[in-house]
């Protein structure tokens, strides 16, 4: 089964919901901040992770985005950065 780094993002309007969705992610999650997580998911885990967060939210006020990271692809970042991630491209920019 291959996995890929991948990366969650979330703006949640109701903090009862923000807090359930961040439990969720505890299980998942490499690394985060606030709203964005770093994760390595296969495609079967990114679809049951989706199905975990999308049963958590309310569509009407809340947004989620999981998106594939490429690894061969270039970052461009702004910042100040400080890598401690799994993948070392990923950064915190701070």
């Amino acid at each position: 089964m291959s996995r890929n780094p991948i990366i969650i993002a979330y703006d949640i309007s109701a903090n009862a919901t923000r807090r359930q969705i961040y439990k969720i992610l505890l299980e998942w999650r490499l690394d985060g901040q606030k709203s964005v997580h770093e994760c390595v998911l296969s495609i079967t885990e990114a679809q049951e992770l989706f199905i975990q967060l999308g049963q958590a939210i309310d569509p009407a006020t809340d947004r989620l985005l999981l998106a594939w990271v490429a690894p061969r692809r270039p970052l461009y970042t702004c910042g100040v950065g400080r890598v401690d991630a799994l993948f070392t491209k990923l950064l915190n920019i701070h």
